[in-house]
């Protein structure tokens, strides 16, 4: 059964680019789609009137939509909330922060928190993924049905991405990337670099892949601001890159990728070990 996903990151309201941010509301009016996915950092400092902004812009757009939070979305300017309850706004204008689900035929999405509103390190806005997270994730996967595409969402790549503008320097990342391996996850999509990319993990067969958007805000890091459009048909992934550019929307990139075959997801094979 085909799918298609949309795959936002990184809108920064407080910091969007507007003209971007209204061509991509047409988009996804205009387009049919199964699931609006939305990698984190949707505003820019975790404030009530940025929070306000997206709600109002979500509450807008046509379909599902499945969402996790990315560091933008803590209070910057509230110490204390940061660390006792940085999510609390996220959670009553966006929804779920510690973990989210949306299942349809063909389809099973789970979101992954790796945002913290602070850690033992000096820079906190980096991500980490404990086992306990990971091990969620896969075994709700693990119930999906045989011919179902497994994806995960999360704000931080778990595995730097090569050739691009920043570092994830997630915590448990490799760790959690393998085990999604083990459990047949075919994609992990991410934002936090601003930049978009497809890459296989590096773990498993090499039939699980890492896809990361772009960001709609004015925070370009050498690309312009953008999202992705997420087709599947059978056992192959075009990941198509769209960017705002001289006023106009536009595929900039294009990927193509083999999955591994849906039958390799029934009841008789879970985290790539027999029953």
């Amino acid at each position: 059964m085909p799918v298609r996903l949309l795959h936002l990151s990184d809108i920064h309201f407080g910091a969007e680019n507007k003209a971007a941010l209204e061509a991509v509301t047409d988009f996804i009016h205009a387009t049919p789609f199964d699931l609006l996915v939305l990698s984190g950092d949707i505003t820019q400092s975790g404030c009530e009137a940025e929070f306000s902004a997206a709600g109002a812009w979500l509450s807008g757009l046509p379909g599902p939509r499945l969402s996790t939070p990315g560091n933008h979305d803590t209070p910057w300017m509230g110490l204390v909330a940061r660390l006792v309850k940085p999510f609390e706004s996220y959670a009553s204008s966006i929804g779920p922060a510690a973990s989210a689900s949306f299942q349809a035929p063909g389809l099973h999405v789970h979101a992954m928190n790796s945002a913290r509103g602070w850690q033992l390190r000096l820079n906190w806005s980096k991500g980490e993924v404990s086992r306990r997270q990971a091990d969620a994730a896969a075994d709700a996967l693990a119930a999906s049905s045989g011919d179902a595409l497994r994806v995960v969402v999360c704000h931080h790549p778990l595995v730097e991405a090569v050739r691009e503008p920043m570092t994830a320097r997630v915590r448990g990342g490799k760790s959690a990337a393998r085990r999604l391996c083990r459990a047949d996850v075919d994609i992990v999509l991410s934002g936090h670099i601003h930049a978009p990319f497809v890459e296989p993990l590096p773990f498993g067969d090499g039939h699980s892949y890492a896809v990361g958007a772009g960001t709609l805000s004015l925070r370009e890091r050498g690309v312009p601001p953008g999202f992705n459009v997420i087709n599947i048909a059978g056992d192959e992934m075009a990941v198509s890159g769209m960017v705002w550019e001289a006023g106009r929307l536009d595929v900039r990139d294009n990927w193509v990728v083999p999955l591994r075959p849906r039958v390799t997801h029934g009841a008789g094979q879970r985290d790539g070990v027999a029953p």
